[in-house]
């Protein structure tokens, strides 16, 4: 299909503006806890040069892997080197990724959607704010459009080439998330179920080997498990990985249905995309995404709505999306970023809506109406991204923010280096961090440029006090008696109030500072 000169410039303007609502002021929000933990754990690749899979507590490692390109490009070689541009510019590289690789399928899709699927993939609030999130999901959402594009690509020509690069982003999508699970089995069910809808309407095709020629699937498949196994593997230093992303299946399936702290009902995700609000902040909606899939999908089932060469991909993204849609509705395990894998496939089929409801009418007038009503969905899209990006990051107003670290990070930080220009060990200095449970993240990431941090989950009173120490409220009572009751009368250091306000971690979660008196005025000096 040849393009005119507007529409390359309507996917560069999509370009554009995905750049603008991901890349600038990456630093401003706090991290969370969770890209504190990917931090932490990618510092350890950074300066040892090794990686370990831990099936429990870790998402798959090529988040991991694919940041050394920014540290390296940067000339970092710790993680005191990197900050929250280095990391999470990563992120950023997948959200426009996405965008430009709408182009693989623009024989299937026809230019008015795919210009159309890049523009509300370029300002979706959703897109736009975990575009620019230090975790797993904008690269699986990536990796697993690239297997669906490529496997469009191969079936236009069954060329092997495809085939391979088909397994070579199903081996990335193991090797980013268990989830990928759920995709793998989300993409066969479509395959199925447009297979046997194109046999019942005799569209010649009588089985799967007039679609695919077996050495082609089995050159995706050993593609897909070497991709696998190389990461995975730590590159073949770590063998026991590989079973251990076996064993992570385990952990994920028992944490969909008993973890407690993040079970919400079926329709959480549909209310949010819908229509959120919370306090005094602004209305949140991606509604109109919606109602566009609704109209994509209704015209995907239709079988002279869409040309011959758009109805199989239309009809593949309609039930991907419908399988996706519902089995994450159902999980009771649900944080907000998990919707990013179908809201993708809802773009992908509004972008068929519009591009249906636009060649519908043949009025000009019509015509006049829906694009400007296509315009007016975009930019209010784009006015929440902005929004959410760089107002609303860290506020509870944000449907998107989940259990978000607070500015206050940032006078816990400003503090705790105050102290430490006056100890003579500067940052050197012992500090203590006690939280029940270990849930002192993301102060690991942010306290990374002092070495002798003692992490607690309780307090210790067979050790001696650190001269700063930060703990969560609910152990001031333990604190008292460490600080001040179990040592000998004359042994006691007195200690002051590290900040002079209400403090908070997370919201809800108070932290406490303490440092001694003779430190803190030494430091106030300074």
């Amino acid at each position: 299909m040849k393009w005119s000169a507007k529409h390359v410039v309507l996917i560069l303007a999509a370009t554009v503006a995905a750049l603008a609502l991901r890349l600038p002021r990456l630093e401003q929000r706090p991290m969370h806890t969770d890209e504190a933990v990917h931090a932490i754990k990618f510092g350890a690749l950074l300066e040892d040069g090794y990686y370990r899979y831990d099936s429990y507590e870790y998402h798959g490692p090529t988040l991991n892997y694919l940041t050394l390109i920014p540290a390296w490009l940067s000339s970092a070689h710790k993680i005191t080197d990197t900050g929250e541009t280095t990391l999470r510019i990563v992120p950023v590289f997948f959200g426009l990724l996405l965008v430009v690789m709408l182009l693989w399928l623009k024989d299937g899709l026809g230019a008015a959607a795919t210009i159309t699927a890049a523009l509300l993939t370029a300002v979706s609030p959703a897109m736009a704010y975990y575009s620019r999130y230090y975790i797993q999901e904008m690269p699986m959402v990536c990796f697993t459009f690239g297997a669906i594009a490529c496997g469009y690509r191969y079936s236009l020509n069954q060329r092997a080439v495809w085939a391979v690069c088909a397994g070579i982003f199903l081996g990335l999508m193991h090797a980013t998330k268990e989830t990928s699970i759920i995709a793998y089995g989300a993409m066969l069910a479509a395959l199925v179920l447009n297979f046997l809808l194109r046999k019942r309407q005799s569209r010649q095709v009588h089985n799967f080997r007039e679609l695919f020629k077996p050495s082609h699937v089995i050159a995706a498949l050993a593609t897909a498990l070497l991709v696998s196994a190389l990461f995975y593997s730590s590159f073949f230093s770590n063998p026991r990985g590989l079973l251990d992303s076996l064993l992570a299946f385990k952990t994920y399936l028992s944490r969909a249905g008993h973890d407690d702290l993040h079970i919400h009902p079926w329709y959480f995700y549909v209310k949010m995309l819908l229509l959120s609000k919370y306090g005094a902040g602004p209305t949140w909606t991606e509604a109109f995404i919606v109602i566009l899939a609704g109209m994509g999908f209704v015209a995907a089932m239709r079988r002279d709505s869409l040309p011959a060469a758009h109805s199989d991909l239309a009809r593949f993204l309609a039930f991907y999306t419908l399988i996706m849609t519902i089995i994450y509705s159902f999980i009771p395990y649900k944080t907000p970023w998990n919707l990013l894998g179908f809201l993708h496939g809802m773009i992908l089929l509004a972008s068929i809506g519009a591009a249906v409801a636009i060649h519908a009418v043949t009025k000009r007038w019509a015509r006049i109406l829906i694009r400007s009503l296509m315009i007016t969905g975009v930019s209010h899209l784009a006015w929440q991204a902005y929004l959410a990006n760089f107002k609303y990051y860290e506020d509870s107003a944000n449907p998107y923010v989940y259990a978000h670290t607070v500015s206050d990070i940032y006078k816990v930080v400003e503090r705790v280096q105050e102290m430490a220009s006056g100890h003579l060990d500067q940052y050197n200095m012992r500090i203590d961090v006690i939280f029940p449970e270990n849930d002192y993240w993301p102060l690991p990431w942010y306290l990374r440029a002092f070495p002798n941090v003692g992490w607690w989950d309780k307090v210790d009173e067979t050790t001696p006090a650190a001269p700063v120490i930060l703990a969560a409220a609910v152990m001031e009572s333990e604190m008292i008696r460490k600080l001040y009751e179990l040592p000998p009368p004359g042994e006691r250091s007195l200690y002051v109030p590290l900040f002079d306000s209400y403090t908070e971690l997370r919201p809800k979660v108070e932290i406490r500072g303490y440092v001694k008196k003779d430190l803190w005025d030494r430091s106030r000096t300074q």
